[in-house]
């Protein structure tokens, strides 16, 4: 087949750039889903609890992942300021996946036990309280927004259905673990979740 049979039908070329690519991404992808360490969740690891999973929504439709990346990277001036990189096995379990590259503001992988719940407070209701030069904004909002889980059973029975090994006591427990609590409250739960079990092996 020649070049100028190819360039000169738009369907032809539309079809072979199809397969091309369609290969190559097999190619790619297919060998990941049978590499234990991209498919199997790290030692010791947990579902999220109903609070985590109520303050991972939070932060995503805060649009938080949008500056702040979940993903170290392997060197040593990423590991020396963040600490352990990330591995696939933490992430198995998270709808979506909120790894990323952009980094307005560091990186918070391994943010969990880093600071105490009060700074995460004062931090997120006015951010240059403790970081002056931060352009983060405010999320004052959140400390009024009151939780009454109706909903969070029914997130959890969606993610057993993709693999998270949520129990039948998990789901049913759900909207007592968050009910009451405010916005604020789960999110600073969930940012204190982060990373923890790589913390120390660095």
């Amino acid at each position: 087949m020649q070049h100028e049979t190819v360039e000169k039908n738009i369907g032809l070329m539309g079809l072979l750039i199809f397969i091309v690519i369609s290969f190559g991404g097999l190619a790619e992808i297919t060998p990941l889903f049978f590499i234990k360490d991209t498919t199997e969740p790290l030692k010791g690891m947990k579902p999220r609890t109903a609070a985590e999973l109520e303050g991972r929504d939070i932060y995503i439709r805060e649009g938080c992942n949008n500056c702040h990346s979940q993903m170290i990277r392997p060197f040593r001036a990423e590991t020396e300021r963040y600490g352990h990189y990330s591995v696939a096995g933490e992430s198995v379990w998270d709808h979506p996946f909120l790894w990323g590259s952009k980094r307005t503001g560091p990186d918070l992988a391994r943010v969990g036990g880093r600071y105490s719940d009060a700074w995460h407070r004062v931090h997120l209701l006015n951010p240059r309280d403790v970081v002056p030069e931060s352009n983060m904004p405010a999320f004052t909002w959140l400390e009024d927004a009151v939780l009454d889980g109706e909903l969070t059973g029914r997130k959890m029975k969606a993610l057993r259905i993709v693999g998270v090994p949520y129990t039948d006591e998990d789901i049913a427990n759900a909207k007592k673990a968050v009910e009451g609590k405010t916005e604020l409250d789960v999110l600073i739960i969930y940012l204190q979740s982060l990373g923890i079990l790589l913390k120390d092996k660095q």
